[in-house]
């Protein structure tokens, strides 16, 4: 099989995926889960709560972008599939110190995820094309700055991952209205 440009690989991802717009979606839902568990319950159950619910992300993201009419399965021959699940490889191992650090203070794992889920959608500009990925990973990133330095409660560092994956994920539909026709069966010469 003819590998694919870089532009085209981007594009297969983006008509796949939606732009990633319905992982984001699903994300800021769980980490508004969590928030609402850090808030009435406690910090230690919010953990449980993001590391239990980061486990249904990708599944339920896949179940969402189908039913707004995509295929959720990039082609065989694009390379960016590769680093989308290395990227997963790198995240799980991140959780693990995330995990380590709640341990010691329950509000670091919240500051530490915030850290390492800003820094893997740096590499989704990579991915989707889309530089409002790294505007995303730059925000979430300052925000784990932001909650590790400041140590507010475990509601506050959850909060803020709800709240700023849940506005990206506006602003990366109306990016995937722009950049992939709802009905199209072919980008740059690809068929699905």
């Amino acid at each position: 099989m003819n590998n694919l440009t870089c532009v085209d690989a981007q594009a297969d991802m983006r008509k796949a995926y939606l732009c990633g717009a319905p992982g984001v979606l699903v994300s800021g839902g769980v980490w508004l889960l969590a928030a609402a568990v850090a808030l009435f319950a406690s910090g230690r159950l919010a953990v449980w709560t993001l590391l239990i619910g980061g486990m249904f992300i990708f599944p339920l993201s896949l179940v969402l972008t189908r039913l707004l009419g995509h295929s959720g399965r990039h082609a065989p021959d694009n390379a960016l599939g590769r680093l989308a699940g290395e990227g997963t490889f790198a995240l799980v191992a991140c959780i693990a110190v995330a995990f380590g650090l709640s341990l010691v203070r329950v509000e670091w794992f919240f500051a530490a995820m915030l850290l390492f889920i800003g820094g893997r959608y740096l590499t989704f500009q990579t991915l989707y094309g889309l530089r409002l990925y790294w505007l995303l990973g730059a925000v979430l990133c300052a925000a784990g700055l932001g909650v590790g330095l400041g140590r507010p409660p475990a509601a506050v560092g959850a909060c803020a991952g709800a709240v700023i994956e849940l506005l990206f994920a506006w602003q990366l539909f109306a990016a995937a209205r722009k950049a992939v026709p709802a009905n199209a069966d072919t980008v740059r010469g690809l068929s699905k």
